[in-house]
């Protein structure tokens, strides 16, 4: 029977043993294993384990003190790599679900990925492919691997995960006609493309993806590919853009005269009107008489508080969003490829 791993798997409540996310604020996070009568020390004060152990995941634990709470959330790839011991620089959640689209991850997949480091794209893919896929991923510093594999093992994902230590740049992969999809995160991406192209499945389309900080990096690659017989070779660049939302006053916009273009304020006091120019002011007397009673209408029923809508927003209010103008900086190229192996 496979193992049933939090990372591909949910379930409601909390265990001795589980993993959990331990979470303040959206700044304040850390991933932490539940041990009987074991204890979280924090400036908030002591978590005791056995306070935790039968609580639903999401519930709001008090510490033993009173003067502080924490939030206890169900473990997920998103919440790991945000929490996760960083070993090297990893890949965030923008890029890796650029990367899981354009690669066509999905159940049942064979994926290839090299340079593994501190873990964090192995989760979101080993989550993408469960239940019957599989992810071999390569990483040349042996410490890093052996400190995976006690996270696989701890996180139930061994069955789905198999981590090499190997240098694929000088050695290749050693596989053939395997793998689906190939993920790249190598100094030197296009030492390790031929092996790639031997990696893929016959009789279907291979996908590849390299990720790189530099240009450089980016043209030797893309050379490689042409050379190799890629096709539709196209490069990426992932950046963070916030939106700024604000609750804004309607106010009326000022009307412009349709033959003078002048707004009321800005029209000559002494200027000389035709009779069809004073009917139309006439017009717009009324309409403007209209709408300031239309205008003491609705202040009359703001006083009764009629004026707020079922979902509870005002009339006179609007709510809007504009992008804030600085933007998050570069991270790394995405270059992606395509092949047909015969």
């Amino acid at each position: 029977m496979a193992m049933k791993s939090p990372f591909t798997n949910y379930k409601k409540t909390i265990q001795d043993g589980d993993i959990v996310i331990a979470y303040v604020n959206p700044l304040d996070m850390q991933a932490i294993q539940i041990v009987k009568d074991g204890a979280l020390n924090n400036k908030y004060g002591a978590f005791h384990h056995n306070n935790i152990i039968g609580k639903p995941f999401g519930a709001r634990i008090v510490s033993q003190k009173g003067n502080g709470h924490m939030t206890f959330l169900h473990p997920t790839p998103e919440l790991w790599t945000q929490t996760l011991p960083h070993r090297t620089q990893i890949l965030y959640m923008p890029d890796i679900a650029l990367v899981s689209s354009l690669l066509d991850l999905k159940p049942g997949a064979v994926v290839i990925e090299s340079g593994t480091g501190s873990g964090s794209f192995s989760h979101s893919i080993a989550r993408t492919i469960a239940p019957t896929g599989t992810l071999h991923t390569f990483e040349y510093h042996e410490e890093r691997v052996l400190k995976f594999k006690d996270e696989l093992k701890l996180h139930e994902l061994s069955h789905i995960v198999n981590v090499q230590h190997r240098n694929v740049c000088k050695d290749g992969f050693g596989m053939e006609n395997v793998s689906d999809a190939v993920f790249l995160d190598l100094p030197s991406p296009w030492e390790a493309i031929a092996s790639a192209k031997q990696s893929f499945k016959k009789g279907k389309v291979g996908r590849i993806c390299t990720f790189s900080p530099a240009i450089e990096q980016v043209q030797r690659t893309c050379e490689e590919l042409g050379k190799l017989g890629f096709y539709d070779v196209r490069m990426y660049e992932t950046l963070i853009r916030k939106q700024e939302v604000k609750t804004l006053t309607k106010r009326s916009l000022p009307t412009r005269d349709s033959i003078s273009g002048f707004t009321k304020k800005e029209s000559p006091s002494k200027r000389k009107r035709s009779n069809e120019e004073k009917e139309e002011e006439d017009e717009s007397a009324e309409q403007k008489n209209e709408i300031e009673a239309e205008s003491t209408a609705a202040g009359a029923a703001a006083a009764t508080g009629a004026t707020e809508t079922e979902g509870g927003e005002k009339e006179d209010q609007v709510v809007v969003t504009r992008p804030v103008m600085n933007v998050a900086g570069h991270t790394s190229f995405l270059v992606f490829a395509s092949i047909y192996i015969e």
